[in-house]
C-alpha cells in the first residue's frame, strides 16, 4: 500500500537502506518491506508534531504567552493518556502481527476488539478526572493565576477526546500489524490538518480561545475514529480503499484470556510511556535551577531531539509487526533476522539525520532563537541532543521484536533506569548549589551535567533493551502468545 504515491522519504529511506545492502549488512527484501511499513508512521509523526506547534502558534497569536503556558501545562496530561493507549496499542500489534500471518481471522478480531474493550476502561476514567477537576490538577505543575486558568479550560474540553485518542491508537497499530501503514498515516495526518483547520477558525472567527483549540483536538479524534470504525466493519473506505482485515463487532467482545494477554503485553508498555511521560516534570524543574536561558536551549534541543526521533515511531512498529509475522508462522530464525536487519537499518537513518542536523546545528537554533547571546548555548544543546538522538534509534529498533514477543518488560526497565536512577540524579548533582562568598552557586559539574543527562536519558535504556533482544529469550515468550504454538527447526 506504500508504493501508491511516490514521495521523498519512501526514497530516501529506500537509499539509505542500498547503502547496507552493498555492505552486506541488511537484505534487499527486508529493506523494502521495513521501508513500506516505516515511511507512512514517520510522514504521521511528522504531521502531528507539526499539528501540535500550529496549535500552540496559534494560540499565542490570538491569546499571548499566558495561553501558551496554560495549554503547555495541560499537555503533559493529555500525554499520560497516550501512554495508556501506546502501550494498550502495543499489545494490539504484537497480537495482530501474529495471528495475521497465521490467518487466524476470529482471533485477530477478538485481540482488536480486547484491546479497545481494555483502553476505555483505562481512559473513560481518566476523562473524567480531566473533566470535573481540571483546576487542582493543573496547580500541580504551575503557579501563574492566568496560565492556571487558560491551561483548566484547555484540559476540561479536551478531556473528552482522551478515549477517542487512545482507540484511534488501537486503529493504527491494528493496521500496521496487518501490513498497511499507508492507511493510518492518511487517516491520522488528515485528522491533523482538520484539527489545525477547525482550530483557525474556532480560534481567530469565532473566537472561542484555548476552548476553541481544544474543540478542534476533539473532533479531529472523533472524525478519524469514526473513519477506522467504518473501515474495520464495511471492509473499505472512499478514496482511502480496502482494509486488509476486518473486525467482528458482534458478540463476545473479548474472552478472559484475551484480556491477559492484553494486560500482560500492554502493562510493562503502559509504565515505560508513563515513566518517560512523568520525568518531565522533575527535569524542567531542574534545568529551571539554571536560569531562564538554559530553559530555553533546553526546551529548544529536546524539540529538535523529537523530530529527529520520528524514525523510530516508523522503524520500531515496523520491527514489531514484521517479526510478530515470522512468529505467528512460527520461523524464529527468520523474526531474528528481520529483528537484527531492521535494528541496523534504523539505526542507520538515525546517523544520517543526527549528522545533518549537527553539521547546521547553529542554522537550526537559529529558528528558534536570534538572540547572539542564547545562540551558542542553543547550539550546544542541539549538538548533544544530535548525540543522544542515536541512542533512540538502537533501543527502538530493539523495542520492536520485544513488543512484538510479548516480552515488553525490558524497554520499561531501561527507561525507568536511564531517567531515574541515572539523568535525573546528574542532572540533580550539577544543579546542586555550594557556597561562593556572598552567594551560591551550582557545583562544578554545572551545565555539563545537563548535557550528561540528556545523553543517560537515552544511553541506558539502549544498552538495557539491546541487551535483552540479543540474549533472545523473547522467541521462547512469544510461543505463549501464538494462535498456533509452533516454534521452528
Amino acid at each position: 500500500m506504500a508504493s501508491r504515491v511516490p514521495n521523498p522519504f519512501r526514497w530516501l529511506l529506500l537509499s539509505i537502506g542500498s547503502l547496507l545492502v552493498r555492505a552486506g549488512i541488511v537484505d534487499q527484501r527486508r529493506v523494502e518491506r521495513t521501508t513500506d511499513l516505516a515511511w507512512p508512521r514517520i510522514v504521521t509523526g511528522i504531521a502531528r508534531m507539526s499539528k501540535s506547534a500550529a496549535d500552540v502558534a496559534m494560540v499565542g497569536i490570538a491569546l499571548g504567552p499566558a495561553a501558551i503556558a496554560g495549554v503547555g501545562f495541560a499537555t503533559p496530561f493529555w500525554a499520560i493518556a497516550f501512554a495508556f493507549g501506546g502501550g494498550v496499542a502495543g499489545a494490539t500489534i504484537s497480537l495482530v502481527s501474529q495471528r495475521y500471518s497465521a490467518r487466524a481471522t476470529e482471533e485477530l478480531s477478538l485481540a482488536v476488539t480486547t484491546s479497545a474493550v481494555v483502553v476505555v476502561a483505562l481512559t473513560v476514567p481518566l476523562a473524567a478526572l480531566y473533566w470535573t477537576a481540571p483546576e487542582r490538577l493543573i496547580d500541580l505543575v504551575g503557579d501563574d493565576a492566568a496560565s492556571l486558568a487558560y491551561g483548566a479550560d484547555y484540559l476540561r474540553v479536551v478531556a473528552l477526546g482522551v478515549p477517542f485518542a487512545a482507540l484511534n491508537l488501537i486503529g493504527s497499530r491494528t493496521l500496521v500489524g496487518a501490513d498497511d501503514a499507508w492507511t493510518p498515516m492518511v487517516l491520522r495526518a488528515g485528522g491533523a490538518v482538520v484539527n489545525v483547520a477547525v482550530n483557525a477558525v474556532l480560534l481567530f472567527v469565532i473566537e472561542l480561545g484555548v476552548v476553541g483549540a481544544a474543540i478542534g483536538t476533539v473532533l479531529a479524534n472523533v472524525l478519524v475514529l469514526a473513519a477506522f470504525v467504518t473501515g474495520f466493519t464495511v471492509g473499505r473506505l472512499p478514496v482511502i480503499g480496502e482494509f486488509p482485515v476486518t473486525i467482528d463487532l458482534g458478540r463476545p467482545y473479548t474472552t478472559v484470556e484475551d484480556i491477559r494477554d492484553v494486560v500482560s503485553i500492554g502493562t510493562p508498555l503502559v509504565f515505560t510511556n508513563a515513566a518517560r511521560r512523568a520525568a518531565q516534570f522533575p527535569m524542567l524543574a531542574i534545568v529551571a535551577l539554571f536560569g531562564p536561558n538554559v530553559v530555553a536551549a533546553y526546551v529548544v534541543a529536546r524539540r529538535v531531539r523529537d523530530l529527529m526521533d520520528t524514525p523510530g515511531w516508523g522503524f520500531s512498529l515496523a520491527s514489531s509487526s514484521l517479526v510478530g509475522q515470522e512468529l505467528g508462522t512460527g520461523d524464529e530464525r527468520d523474526a531474528d533476522r528481520y529483528g537484527y536487519e531492521v535494528l541496523w537499518f534504523g539505526t542507520a537513518v538515525y546517523l544520517v539525520s543526527a549528522a545533518l542536523v549537527f553539521v547546521f546545528s547553529e542554522q537550526v537554533g537559529r529558528i528558534f532563537v536570534d538572540d547572539p547571546s542564547i545562540l551558542p548555548l542553543v547550539t550546544t544543546f542541539i549538538v548533544v541532543a544530535c548525540v543522544s538522538v542515536v541512542f533512540r534509534g538502537v533501543s527502538g529498533g530493539a523495542t520492536g521484536p520485544l513488543r512484538a514477543s510479548g516480552d515488553t518488560r525490558w524497554p520499561f526497565y531501561g527507561q525507568a533506569l536511564g531517567l531515574y536512577v541515572f539523568a535525573l540524579p546528574v542532572a540533580v548533582v550539577g544543579a546542586v548549589s555550594i557556597p561562593v562568598g556572598p552567594v551560591d552557586a551550582v557545583t562544578p559539574l554545572g551545565i555539563e551535567a545537563l548535557y550528561a543527562a540528556l545523553i543517560l536519558e537515552t544511553l541506558v535504556p539502549a544498552v538495557v533493551t539491546y541487551y535483552r533482544f540479543a540474549a533472545g529469550h523473547w522467541k521462547a515468550i512469544s510461543r505463549g502468545y501464538r494462535p498456533e504454538s509452533s516454534p521452528s527447526d
